[in-house]
Parts: C-alpha cells; sequence; structure tokens
C-alpha cells in the first residue's frame, strides 16, 4: 500500500517539475524575444509537454495523432495559423485600424491578423496567462507536426509516402470534395495520422464549416508540410515576441483604461458614490435573471422560469434582443469594450428597475439603491489586472473619489475533481498552482442555500491553474487526495482574491469588510476519461447551475425575502 503511494506521489512531483519547467522556459523565451519551435528551446518545451501528458491533449506521447486535442487547439487558435511559419505575439500595436481583417479563435477572445502568407499575428492584452496558453497550444501542435513528418518522410531525399502524396494532389487541386473524394481522402490521412477511418470520420466535421468543409485535411497537411520542409533543410518557423509586448506586459495598460471607462460612467450617470457591487459573470445570465421572466412571460406562460433561460440559451433565440431592450430602458447601461481588454460590462442602476416586473418581487434595496457592474471573464493574470484596477479611487485631475464597494462576486465554470458536469462548487479558500500561495476567505454563498435545488454541490479550496491544458491525473489526484483537500480547478480565483485583500486590507482603498462570493459550476471532470473540456462543451446541462447561482448571488443583493 505504501509503495503505491509513493509511486503516485512521484508521478505528481515530475508533473509539478514539467509544469515549473515549462513556465520558466516560456517566460526566458518572451524575455529573449524569440525562438524556433525546432531549436533547443523549443525541444525543451515539447519534452516538458510529454512528460507531462496533460489529460487535455490525451495520446499526446504516443505515435499516433490526437484528434480531440487537435480539435479543442484549433478552435482556440486563429484560422489559417497552421500555414504560417512566422507567429508573432504583439501588443495592441495598431492592426484593428489597418486593412488588416481580425481574425477571432471561435472559442478565444483574441485579435489576430495574417500579415502575409507566412506570418500570422496574435495580439496579446490579456496578460502572461493568454502567452502561457497560446505557447503551450502552439506547443502541441508542434508535436503533432513532427508526428505527422516522421509517417510520412521515408528518408532524407525527400521521398514520401504515397497517403501524403495523394492528400498533397488534394490540398492543392483545392476544390470541395464530394462523398466519394472526402472518404478517399479521409481513407489516406488515417493512415497518416495512426487513426482509424472511423475515428476521424467521426471529428471530421467539427473541424469545418459550410465555407471550409474539408479544413481537417488542410490542418493535417500544413502541420506536416512545415515539419517536413524543415527536416528537408528549408525555412525553419519562429516564435517572435514585438518589442512593445515586452515593453508592456505587467502594466496594467488595457487594465486601467477599461477600469477608467467604468468609473467614468459611473460619474455621468451619479452613480460614483452609491454601494457598488461586482460581479464577474457572463453577460447574459445577470440580465436574463433579472428582466427575462417578466419580458416573456407571456411566451412562455405557465413555464417555469430556468426554461425560459434554457431557450434563451439556444443559439440563435431571437428573444435575447427583447430581453436586452427592455433591460436598457429599465436600469441597464451596457459598455462593450474598447480598452483591449476583451472584457464586455454591463452595469445596473438598481433606482431605475421596476422590482415588481422583474424575477425578484421581494426585493428591498433601501434608500441607498446600490449599482451592479457585471464584467464578463477575465483570463488567468488578467483578473488581477483588471479587479486590481477597478477597485482603485477613480482620479480625475486632483481629486480622488474611492468607490463604495460593498461587495465582489464571482460566478464562473470550472473543472471539478469530485462530481460530474453541471455540479456546483463553492469554494472556502484558492490555493495559486505552483507557489502554495493560499487565499482563504468567507464565503457569503453557502452548500446549504443550494440545497432542494437538484444539483449536487461540494465544498472546499480550488486550486488556480496556469492553464488548464497543463493538467493531469496524477497531479489533480494529489491536490484532490492530500491535505490540500481541492475539490476543482480554474484560472483566475487566487488573482481575484489577490487583488481583494491588497485593496481592502493593504491600500484600504475600498471597505476591509468587503464582502466575497465564490460559486462555479463544472464544466468537465479532467479525473475522469471522456470529461475532459476536449470531450466538448456542456450544452444545457449548464443553463441550471449558471441561472442558480447567478439567482443566489442577487438574491443576496437585493435583500430578498
Amino acid at each position: 500500500m505504501r509503495s503505491t503511494r509513493n509511486i503516485s506521489r512521484t508521478r505528481a512531483q515530475e508533473s509539478s517539475a514539467a509544469i515549473e519547467r515549462l513556465y520558466i522556459t516560456m517566460r526566458h523565451l518572451f524575455n529573449r524575444g524569440f525562438y524556433k519551435p525546432m531549436g533547443v528551446s523549443g525541444e525543451t518545451l515539447r519534452e516538458a509537454l510529454l512528460e507531462l501528458r496533460p489529460e487535455i491533449y490525451g495520446s499526446i506521447a504516443d505515435e499516433k495523432a490526437e484528434l480531440n486535442g487537435l480539435l479543442y487547439v484549433i478552435e482556440r487558435l486563429p484560422i489559417g495559423i497552421e500555414e504560417c511559419r512566422f507567429i508573432n505575439l504583439t501588443s495592441d500595436e495598431g492592426y484593428s485600424k489597418s486593412h488588416f481583417q481580425a481574425i477571432v479563435p471561435p472559442k478565444r477572445r483574441r485579435n489576430c491578423y495574417r500579415i502575409d502568407e507566412e506570418q500570422m499575428n496574435v495580439d496579446i492584452t490579456r496578460g502572461r496567462s493568454d502567452i502561457y496558453d497560446i505557447l503551450t497550444h502552439l506547443t502541441f501542435i508542434f508535436i503533432e507536426s513532427h508526428k505527422i513528418r516522421n509517417r510520412v518522410l521515408i528518408d532524407e531525399s525527400g521521398e514520401m509516402t504515397r497517403d501524403w502524396q495523394k492528400l498533397e494532389q488534394v490540398i492543392l487541386q483545392n476544390k470541395k470534395l464530394n462523398l466519394e473524394g472526402r472518404e478517399t481522402a479521409i481513407s489516406h490521412v488515417s493512415n497518416i495520422l495512426g487513426r482509424t477511418f472511423a475515428e476521424v470520420t467521426d471529428i471530421y466535421d467539427a473541424f469545418g464549416n459550410a465555407t471550409t468543409p474539408d479544413r481537417f485535411l488542410h490542418v493535417v497537411y500544413w502541420l506536416g508540410k512545415l515539419a517536413i520542409d524543415e527536416a528537408l533543410g528549408g525555412p525553419k518557423r519562429a516564435i517572435t515576441f514585438s518589442p512593445i509586448l515586452r515593453e508592456r506586459l505587467g502594466h496594467h495598460i488595457h487594465g486601467e483604461i477599461w477600469a477608467d471607462n467604468i468609473k467614468a460612467v459611473l460619474k455621468q450617470n451619479g452613480l460614483l458614490q452609491r454601494p457598488i457591487h461586482i460581479i464577474s459573470a457572463n453577460m447574459h445570465s445577470v440580465m436574463n435573471s433579472i428582466y427575462a421572466p417578466h419580458v416573456l412571460k407571456t411566451k412562455y406562460k405557465d413555464k417555469p422560469d430556468f426554461f425560459i433561460y434554457e431557450e434563451l440559451s439556444k443559439s440563435g433565440n431571437k428573444d435575447r434582443d427583447k430581453v436586452e431592450a427592455f433591460a436598457l430602458k429599465n436600469g441597464m447601461i451596457a459598455m462593450p469594450d474598447t480598452s483591449g481588454t476583451n472584457i464586455d460590462v454591463q452595469i445596473f442602476d438598481s433606482a431605475k428597475i421596476d422590482f415588481s416586473k422583474s424575477a425578484f418581487p421581494s426585493a428591498n434595496v433601501g434608500e441607498d439603491k446600490p449599482v451592479i457592474i457585471v464584467m464578463d471573464y477575465a483570463f488567468g493574470e488578467q483578473a488581477y489586472e483588471t479587479i486590481d484596477e477597478l477597485l482603485k479611487p477613480y482620479k480625475e485631475n486632483s481629486t480622488k473619489t474611492f468607490l463604495n464597494v460593498d461587495s465582489v462576486s464571482i460566478m464562473g465554470k470550472a473543472g471539478i475533481l469530485e462530481g460530474n458536469k453541471g455540479d456546483i462548487m463553492i469554494p472556502s479558500a484558492h490555493v495559486n498552482e505552483g507557489t502554495g500561495d493560499n487565499y482563504p476567505f468567507n464565503n457569503e454563498l453557502t452548500a446549504k442555500m443550494f440545497e432542494g435545488e437538484g444539483i449536487p454541490v461540494y465544498t472546499g479550496s480550488m486550486v488556480t491553474v496556469l492553464g488548464t491544458s497543463l493538467q493531469n491525473k496524477d497531479l489533480l489526484k494529489f491536490f484532490h487526495k492530500s491535505t490540500w483537500g481541492v475539490i476543482g480547478l480554474e484560472m483566475e480565483g487566487a488573482y481575484y482574491q489577490k487583488a481583494i485583500q491588497s485593496a481592502s486590507k493593504i491600500r484600504k482603498s475600498i471597505n476591509p469588510d468587503v464582502k466575497v462570493r465564490y460559486a462555479y459550476y463544472a464544466s468537465d471532470n479532467p479525473l475522469e476519461t471522456g470529461s475532459t473540456l476536449a470531450s466538448g462543451g456542456l450544452g444545457t446541462t449548464g443553463v441550471k447551475p449558471t441561472y442558480l447561482i447567478t439567482i443566489k448571488i442577487l438574491e443576496q443583493l437585493f435583500n430578498c425575502k
């Protein structure tokens, strides 16, 4: 029994060391300004990721290609990046005002620009976590490109396998394939990838869309081609970090602009000195929770509120516009982001909400009439940058106005370590991975508040990780089974709490007794095969926990009976 425990812990320690090596190497490369993925530095990153073997990347360490991991990564990188030898990470340096068309990945809010046939620029405006995220994903696709190269390059003379030659013919013809042509191409690609025909067929359509239905073939071809060209002495791929990015990173430039914009709007509307509640959430749940049941009561007569929320969450539902239009006339101010943080904001003035026409008719906001600021999700370390700036006094000329911040509530999704997708986690502390820094707090939300709602609730500490794509079972089992007693993992909690404690306890810029609320719903369980983020989204499973958490927060803010 003892030997098994020691082996497991050793593997967890190896994984932790691999994450630290990745982290340190990425910081070194950033300070250096560039690296070549096929060079020594790139090899260090690849070896560390292969040693780590994150759950989200499945069979990354095997000879066969990892399909679900590839889809997960491709959805978070700009379309066409697989064709580019040169990837330049930049700050917001004015490309949005040029003729270059912004390319936004489907699952990541970052602006990217295709400069020419060989170069892709990626704007980094969300801090270091954004850099770690994209470099991890790039390292993964470099590993996959090496697998392809090794399977199709017969010898150093440049002779290729017949499967590769057939795939190249399809790509160079650049024609939309009929069913016969597609299945013939899939047959060749399955041999290249070391996967079955059925496995490739099952995931094929997920890579494409109506415009480019055969994108899967293009991704495989270009990943392989660039690796093959390098192996045969051709031009080397390179990752560069612009001088402006290296100069600006860590200086809260975008976060300061973002926070100043919010405070300016508060002042313009006479809200700056009212009690303020900050909520980190999405851009629909607070608005819909307050207004949707009233706005849509005729259409969804006798239907429960959660049914309405599920309908609103469906793609293409036009009722969202009705709810938003009503909200804008009844206390909500919308602030689409212009700062570069990619964090939109909504402000709710409770003095202008007719609670008899809301989902909270028993609300009692008193004479103070609080203001709610809802900010869209931050990304990793960006959480510290944004909240740290928002909690500072508003400066106008020589005047300082301190914000009357009564509470900060964080509602988000996270990986769960005991339970299933859609379950709820109520943390009592955040532990920062890699440092042991920990942030305990008194959570205004409790598990008891969710009793009888039909959703399992777990309480305990959460680990704030450098990246969800860097986690493996051994490390997560250690966090869960050891005295840390971790119930889940996410990327922002410790940074939020660090900023809150700094503002309330050290800088004294907000109330030292500011209330905090943290609650997460489970988007995945990385300890269960087939339940990682790469296995797909939550669908409607996430609707009830999202709105349930939102409603519990609002009931406290509105002093509902």
